[in-house]
């Protein structure tokens, strides 16, 4: 996107935030409204993931509102909060938002570090937690029973995999890993430990940490080397996956291995951080979803409906496509959720959520998106392995 696209997109959603956007259709103006949380890190200064989050809850709630309403016409209206990456401040955001009457779910954003320590807040307070981005496995239980987290989003423990499979169709035998020293690092060493005893997958040769701010990543892209590495899977954001990037593309040519990379990249301004170092090196990542090449009825009246709420040129405007897709079709399940409830009593919402049947959502179509043994509204087969376009946006091989 744009710099001034982007500086203008900031500003109709900071005017939204003050006036309460999205607006409710005539029948439902003098009813009280049902509120929507939403925490992230939107003091984050290069993270692009909190704004389509955003976008994408508006655009399903002026859809929402102008068929009039959820509970009988009351309209949907957005409360938001900046946890700023810090996962304290997370905590004290969702119980914020919590006391907070007729406030039905709370939306979280990126960093999974920050939705880990929320998670089991929420069950205490006994408030839906609805994750559209952060992908650690233990974000989920395994044994969903009276929690109140719900994701539609990726897990590791799909990206882990998909991302060994890119390297091997490759020809690539012997990865190295960095991984930040998080809680999201933790869950992802766990996972390729299990997957590099697999011995259709390629080897994982060395694991080397890094933390969050790195000024250089050479150190460890050396260590990796000395292990004979000839691939890199890199798990982190846009920071220091850009920095990644610029470093490798000053290397030899014979020493630019190939990188995979996880999707905390796209959830930022990578483009513009990593410049043209990026055509330098053989650089994918993993996806859910992507508005490029998509042209079906369902797309295109979401991308109108957003460009005009939004003024933006087209879906190629829209930032971080995931975010904004994952955030649209929960909304929408939440919406049909209330329908369910009847009430937006907290824990007659959390149980609808289970119940919520035949959704066609942006993503796919939703048989049973929640079940009581499964709070997963995605699954593995989503999973797919992108490339940048000259736009920003992902495609698809």
């Amino acid at each position: 996107m744009k710099k001034h696209s982007f500086l203008y997109l900031h500003s109709v959603l900071v005017i939204a935030a003050l006036f309460g956007w999205a607006l409710p259709s005539a029948a439902a103006q003098d009813k009280a409204p049902v509120y929507l949380g939403l925490d992230a890190e939107f003091g984050h200064l290069t993270s692009t993931s909190p704004l389509a989050i955003k976008m994408g809850i508006l655009t399903a709630m002026e859809e929402i509102n102008s068929a009039g309403g959820v509970l009988g016409g009351r309209p949907l209206q957005l409360i938001e909060r900046d946890n700023r990456s810090i996962p304290a401040r997370g905590v004290d955001n969702l119980k914020d938002l919590a006391a907070q009457a007729d406030l039905v779910a709370v939306f979280v954003g990126k960093f999974s570090p920050v939705v880990l320590e929320q998670a089991p807040v929420a069950n205490a307070l006994k408030i839906p937690l609805l994750d559209p981005w952060a992908a650690a496995d233990d974000i989920i239980s395994t044994k969903p029973a009276n929690t109140f987290t719900f994701r539609l989003s990726l897990r590791d423990s799909w990206a882990v995999p998909a991302m060994l499979s890119h390297l091997k169709s490759k020809g690539k035998k012997r990865v190295g890993v960095m991984l930040p020293s998080t809680a999201w690092g933790r869950s992802n060493e766990k996972l390729l430990q299990a997957h590099g005893k697999t011995k259709q997958l390629p080897e994982v040769v060395g694991i080397q940490w890094y933390n969050f701010g790195a000024t250089t990543l050479n150190p460890q892209w050396l260590s990796l080397k000395r292990e004979k590495a000839d691939s890199l899977l890199f798990v982190g954001n846009e920071g220091e996956g850009s920095l990644l990037v610029r470093e490798l593309s000053e290397l030899p040519d014979a020493e630019r291995v190939p990188v995979v990379s996880h999707w905390g990249v796209t959830g930022g301004n990578f483009l513009k951080l990593v410049g043209a170092s990026l055509d330098r090196v053989d650089f994918s990542v993993v996806q859910t979803f992507t508005f490029e090449g998509r042209s079906d009825p369902k797309t295109q009246s979401v991308v109108r409906l957003a460009s005009q709420l939004f003024k933006l040129n087209s879906d190629k405007d829209i930032p971080s496509h995931v975010g904004f897709a994952h955030a649209y079709d929960l909304t929408h399940i939440l919406a049909l959720a209330l329908g369910i409830a009847g009430s937006t009593d907290r824990q007659a919402v959390r149980s609808a959520l289970e119940k919520v049947r035949d959704y066609a959502g942006l993503i796919q179509n939703y048989k049973n998106p929640f079940s009581p043994t499964n709070h997963e509204a995605l699954s593995a087969r989503h999973v797919f392995i992108g490339r940048f376009t000259s736009t920003g946006t992902i495609a698809r091989p």
